[in-house]
């Protein structure tokens, strides 16, 4: 599946940045998409109007208790994704994503995952975006079934036949220019206009955000054409009804 001009929805394809989100938008008849920074996810929505199709980069639906390593999503995509099995945070239960401090966060993990487990540092620095839509979907009922949960690195290995990329996008925390280039290959082979890319970023995001943010617009696309399927194949849902799973 292409994102392309035919569509008559508006699709959005998101991930987190620096300065809050960046949001790839396709609105219909256009070739092209806008790149736009927001720094709250709430005016991103509002922007993408009542109909869009939201894929995001971002964990959504938190259980009570975690049972094994991370939620039903992380431990259905592992498995696919080799190498890049490590971009995969666990994200521990619903009271440590909503505690204050980080002591806070690894011990209500530990209260509530069996085995008993902390929180990463990498998983921590998330919360805040992960709180900032998960109360939105517990506001708006009406939202849950357009913001959809993708992982880039997944979302890659679906559109490249289920094989994992063979190149980091960073090594030791900087962009690497090969795995970017790996993926933009992708991306341009699947309807994504090469030229957001020449562009460089916008202020605020990073290549490997901007990157990211294509590929969940073209999860997007297919989702919109019910052409994404869920992992785990029978997910639960959270206390709120919000839905436990990745779209791929």
């Amino acid at each position: 599946m292409s994102v392309n001009s035919q569509s008559e929805t508006v699709l959005v394809g998101v991930d987190g940045c620096k300065a809050g989100w960046i949001a790839v938008i396709l609105r219909p008849g256009e070739t092209r998409p806008q790149v736009h920074i927001h720094e709250r996810f709430s005016d991103l929505v509002s922007e993408a109007g009542p109909s869009a199709i939201i894929a995001v980069d971002m964990p959504i639906g938190l259980p009570d208790r975690i049972q094994g390593p991370g939620r039903g999503p992380e431990q259905a995509i592992r498995p696919f994704l080799g190498a890049r099995q490590s971009s995969v945070f666990s994200i521990p239960a619903r009271a440590a994503v909503e505690a204050k401090t980080y002591g806070d966060a690894c011990a209500l993990a530990m209260q509530n995952s069996d085995p008993a487990k902390k929180v990463s540092k990498q998983a921590f620095y998330l919360f805040g975006k992960i709180r900032e839509i998960d109360r939105l979907l517990q506001a708006d009922s009406g939202l849950r079934d357009r913001v959809i949960e993708c992982h880039p690195e997944f979302a890659f290995c679906r559109l490249n036949n289920m094989a994992p990329m063979t190149t980091p996008k960073k090594i030791r925390g900087s962009v690497n220019p090969d795995g970017i280039a790996e993926r933009v290959d992708l991306l341009a082979s699947h309807g994504i206009d090469r030229g957001i890319f020449a562009a460089g970023p916008p202020r605020g995001a990073a290549m490997d955000d901007l990157v990211d943010a294509s590929v969940n617009l073209v999860m997007a696309g297919r989702h919109a054409t019910g052409l994404t399927s869920r992992f785990p194949a029978d997910p639960k849902r959270d206390r709120y009804g919000i839905l436990i799973a990745i779209h791929g």
